[in-house]
This record gives C-alpha cells, structure tokens and sequence, in this order.
C-alpha cells in the first residue's frame, strides 16, 4: 500500500473516482426519466413510482451503507468501491429485463446494495490523497459525478428511451459502470489512512470500535446531528425536484420525453457543474479566513435554492423559446439557477465532515451522513411528491404535481435554519477535533 500518493497518481485516482459517481447517477436519472413508459406498461400509480425510486431504494441503501462504511474504515476501499460499482451496474442492466413492476422494484434493491457502498469509501480515499486546505476542492471534483450523471442520464437516456424503449435505455446505461469499476481496480491508488491529519504521531491509536459505538459517538455530536439532518432536508428538496421534473415537464408544459429529457439534461448539468465547483472553490477559499464558511457557503445556496424552485415549478406554460428544432419552456432558466445553487450544500457539508472527524471514523460517519440523505431526504423526497400528486389530482387536476413541487421544496429553508444555529458550534469542534481521538459530547 502506498504510504503517499503524489501528482499525477493523486490526481488519476480522483478521476476514476468522479466516474465511478458519475456512473452511479446515470442509473438514478435514468429511472426518473423513464417514468412515464413505466407507468403506462405496468399501470401504476404515482405513488407506487415514488416508492420504487425514493423510499424503497433509500431504505435498502441505507440498511447496507453503515455496515460497509465500517467495514472501508478497516479495509481496502479501491477493491470495496470496484466490486461494488460492478455489482450495482449489474443489477441496473437487469432492470431493462423485469418483466413486471416487482421484478424492477428487486431489481432497483440490487443497484441499493451496490452504491451504499461506495461514496463514504470514495470520501474516505479523496480525504487522504488531498491535504485538509485542497479537500473542498477534490471532493467538489468529485461531486461533478453528479451533475454529469445527471446530464448523461436524462439526456441520453430519454434519447434512448424514446427511439429505442425503456428497457434499452437501463441495459446500456449500465455498462460505463462495468468499465469503470475494471478500471478502478486495476489502475487507481490506494492511499494511506490519515496520512494528512496533524498530530498523526501524537495521539494515541483508537481500539476496535463496533459500527454502535460509532454511531454514539455520532449522536453525541450535536453539530454532526444537525448538519445530518439538514442534509437530509436538502436532499428531500433536490431529489423531489430531480426525479420529477421530466414527467413535470410533460405534463404541465406539453413536451415530449425526449424533448424534456433533453431540456433537463441542458439545463440541470451545466448548472449542477457551475454549483459544485463553485461551491467547492468558494467555501475553501472563505473558510481559510472564517471556518464558518464552511457551512455558510450552504446556507446561502439553500437560501437562494428555494424561490428558483418554486418558480420553476408555478412558470405558466406558453411563449417557449426555440433553440433549433427544440422548444424550452421559459421556466428552464429557473431549473437552471436551482441547479447552480441547489449544489452549494454538496461538497462543503462532506468537507465540513471530513474536517470533524479522525480518519479511523471517516468513512462510518460519512456513511451515517449518507444514511440521513438517503433516507429521509431521497427516501421520502420522491414519495411525497408522489403522495401529495395522487391526493392532490381530485381538486387541483393538472396542476397536482406542479404545487406538490412547491410544498416538497420547503426543505431548502428548513436545513437553512439549522445550518445557521451551528456556525458557531462547528467553528470550536473544528478547531480541536483533530487533536483529540474523539468528537466533543457537546459539539
């Protein structure tokens, strides 16, 4: 194992990392774009569509995410993260074969088990190939997984989708993770744990710690609580609007599948893009001089986050601009601009994690971190937005799933709030947290 990883070997590792997110969120939004032909060839509801791609997957990701977050603290995290990428690539192509509603629904189970466990190692490996003052940067890196999954899954798959069926969209969507799961293990580094954390030498090496004593520590921290449950607040607003935009835009502005899959991908990637890596630049060049950055730099995207959403969501249809053959609904620059700031929350909050704990709890507790997005943001997320268009449809019609939108992207000010009541609280735990073998009680 290498004791240090340096130049282009750092930065090689980072890469195949990124693609391995990338890959992870392709699968994602490729269920979200095809929700629609699912609907129509399995004659479910909404809500049944909100379980299978919120709560039924968050739940199975987070039963196994804790577990192997313990199990990357102690072992090889590039061979954990390859055959996990694998295992859940695998399962995502099986979804194109399901032949009813269950068999897609064990399916997506299978792509649960998989990704649970691969972000807390990938964080885990990023927080010990980059010194404390670069992790900002590389995990937002990092974090372009997302928005470039997000491109590639909803504009290629709804591509896909739309000449070739549902089915083909989730078999070749797939294989990018087969090939970058290869190409993880035979190519990337494996990192020495807590290489970069100051006063390595001077504090005493923690005993075998099970996955509940951990998870005490955890909740002792009263700063780790609550930036957990803003995170999950977050979540539940940024993967309400993620799965169901595409069926909103076909549904309250008349596009196509493709067409929406199309306007998603153009104005949510590039968006997501200039958020992650904004946030992560921003917050490690504020936090060098106020700490509190770290978290502020969330707040203020959550702040400006939610009247983008709830714009999208109420922009009447009608006068669309054309760009060649494509139509985009006025409402697109909305989608665009929650893009951007909607990201400002990703990066900074596992940086402000990765900055709390020892790296001998990194990965558990980022997979706890994990556990709370999962969840209670993606879990729930989907499903109320499903929920609340189902009930919503007998009084309001059409316009059911544009003010379901609107009430799910309350999140944004709710994790705001809490964010702001433990700025000061994370500044005196971050100053200290490196050189004690545990968390503060009162944190």
């Amino acid at each position: 194992m290498n004791t240090q990883v340096r130049g282009f070997r750092r930065h090689y590792t980072l890469f195949v990392l990124f693609l391995i997110s990338a890959v992870s969120l392709i699968d994602r939004q490729v269920m979200g774009v095809v929700i629609e032909p699912i609907k129509a060839e399995f004659h479910v509801s909404d809500t049944q569509i909100g379980l299978l791609t919120g709560l039924a997957f968050a739940l199975v990701y987070c039963v196994f995410a804790i577990p192997l977050g313990r199990y990357a603290d102690r072992a090889h995290r590039r061979n954990l993260i390859g055959w996990c990428c694998a295992f859940w690539s695998v399962m995502a192509m099986l979804c194109g074969f399901a032949s009813n509603f269950w068999q897609l629904a064990l399916a997506r189970v299978g792509v649960a088990v998989g990704e649970s466990g691969s972000g807390a190692a990938s964080m885990s490996i990023i927080a010990d190939l980059y010194p404390p003052h670069q992790r900002a940067k590389a995990i937002s890196v990092f974090m372009l997984g997302a928005p470039i999954g997000a491109l590639l899954g909803m504009s290629l798959g709804a591509y896909i989708a739309y000449y070739h069926g549902w089915r083909e969209a989730f078999i070749w969507m797939a294989i990018p993770g087969i090939v970058a799961a290869v190409l993880l293990r035979l190519t990337a580094t494996e990192p020495l744990r807590g290489l970069w954390e100051k006063a390595q030498q001077a504090r005493p090496a923690l005993p075998h710690e099970s996955v509940m004593q951990v998870m005490r520590v955890a909740w002792r921290s009263k700063t780790f609580v609550r930036i957990a449950v803003a995170g999950a607040l977050l979540a539940f607003s940024s993967y309400a609007f993620s799965i169901w935009s595409t069926a909103f835009l076909v549904r309250s502005h008349g596009l196509s599948l493709k067409d929406a899959g199309i306007i998603m991908g153009l104005a949510a990637g590039p968006g997501a893009v200039i958020g992650s890596l904004s946030s992560g630049w921003l917050s490690s060049y504020l936090a060098q001089r106020d700490s509190r950055w770290q978290l502020g730099v969330p707040i203020v995207g959550s702040l400006l986050a939610c009247p983008m959403a709830v714009a999208f969501a109420l922009y009447p249809a009608g006068n669309p601009w054309s760009l060649g053959a494509l139509l985009v609904p006025q409402a697109a620059i909305f989608m665009f601009a929650m893009s951007v700031f909607g990201m400002w929350w990703m990066a900074p909050s596992y940086t402000a994690i990765a900055q709390l704990v020892i790296p001998e709890r990194r990965a558990t507790m980022i997979a706890i971190y994990n556990f709370a997005i999962m969840a209670l943001g993606a879990g729930f997320g989907p499903l109320a937005v499903g929920v609340l268009s189902d009930h919503l449809t007998p009084y309001i019609g059409a316009d059911a799933l544009r003010w379901s939108m609107v009430i799910c992207s309350g999140g944004y000010l709710l994790a705001s709030g809490l964010l702001i009541s433990i700025l000061r609280p994370y500044a005196a735990a971050t100053g200290i947290s490196r050189m004690q073998p545990m968390l503060p009680a009162t944190a």
